[in-house]
């Protein structure tokens, strides 16, 4: 997501000794681990992650292997292969699953989890739960979160929280943000730059920089479909290179351009009306019905959504089954 996805140079260099995202984050380097089973099961959990397109996705030599749908990697919304603090990280996942997940309103596993962004942010399906892929994506995850404590979220986990605007985030602002500031790296038509077969062939992905809408980007059901979600990942990251302690865009701007970009279309989720059971729990800025309270969709969309919010707390009741 609006991020130019990291060469392979610049890959193999995160990988030499310790990754350090960020001062204060210190990620154990898969590379430094023996050529044993461990070793080679994370190395090729972190493979998964960056090389998505071309071993689970729709680029894997065997068709069967073709779980993936998008030409996206893992990695281009969980940065630097999940260790990039506040870039939605695996790092430091491993420990506060199993949790509880609005969207299904139950307990999930880290595996349900992951299937989760299989169908929705890479528009496929699921990988087999008890299969090698799985657990060498699992075994990542573990190996990467090393010495949080359980129960606790890693200080860096998800995004850095934004303050709502009290306007509607504008979609046609966000045009000019988006032209001014993403198309250099994503294309003026927002589907990314697709590399030459040798290059693809080389680095195991599809994109030098990925599409964001479109037939081969997430799905409508995916959680940056979500003008917040994607506003606070842009304002944390974007343009790459950003880091959450010096953005570089505007908060206006960051809501603004994820606007633009979640009203363009991109690939459909089946099956959203039954997310959020309790309809209290699901997102102001989830854009497809059942919406709570009596907003338009194009104000779940765009906002404002502090109205939405005060609606939702002042009937609790009513908001948990509204449609």
């Amino acid at each position: 997501m609006l991020k130019r996805v990291v060469s392979a140079a610049v890959l193999s260099m995160m990988f030499v000794g310790v990754v350090n995202a960020q001062p204060g984050w210190t990620i154990p380097d898969p590379n430094s681990l023996p050529d044993d089973a461990f070793g080679q099961v994370v190395r090729y959990g972190r493979d998964l992650i960056v090389k998505s397109s071309s071993l689970i996705g729709p680029d894997a030599p065997d068709p069967a292997m073709r779980y993936s749908g998008s030409g996206l990697e893992c990695q281009s919304c969980h940065l630097g292969a999940g260790t990039q603090r506040f870039a939605l990280p695996l790092a430091g996942a491993w420990g506060v699953f199993p949790a509880y997940i609005a969207r299904e309103n139950g307990v999930r596993t880290l595996e349900e989890r992951i299937n989760g962004c299989m169908e929705r942010s890479l528009n496929g399906k699921p990988l087999p739960v008890d299969g090698k892929e799985m657990k060498a994506i699992v075994t990542y995850i573990r190996f990467v979160s090393a010495g949080e404590p359980v129960g606790q979220s890693l200080d860096g986990r998800g995004t850095p929280p934004l303050p709502l605007p009290d306007r509607a985030a504008d979609p046609v602002r966000g045009r000019a943000v988006f032209t001014q500031n993403c198309a250099a790296c994503h294309g003026p038509d927002g589907q990314g730059v697709r590399l030459a077969p040798e290059d693809a062939k080389s680095t195991g992905r599809r994109y030098q920089y990925p599409p964001l809408w479109g037939p081969d980007s997430f799905n409508d059901g995916a959680g940056m479909n979500r003008a917040i979600t994607a506003a606070r990942f842009v304002h944390a990251n974007m343009p790459f290179g950003t880091t959450f302690a010096a953005p570089v865009l505007s908060e206006a701007d960051a809501f603004d351009v994820a606007a633009f970009v979640v009203s363009q279309p991109r690939p459909h989720q089946a099956g959203t009306e039954a997310d959020f059971p309790d309809r209290s729990r699901k997102p102001v800025d989830a854009g497809y019905a059942p919406f709570i309270g009596p907003f338009p969709s194009s104000q779940h969309r765009f906002g404002p959504w502090k109205p939405i919010q005060a609606w939702a707390k002042a009937n609790h009741g009513a908001a948990r089954t509204a449609d």
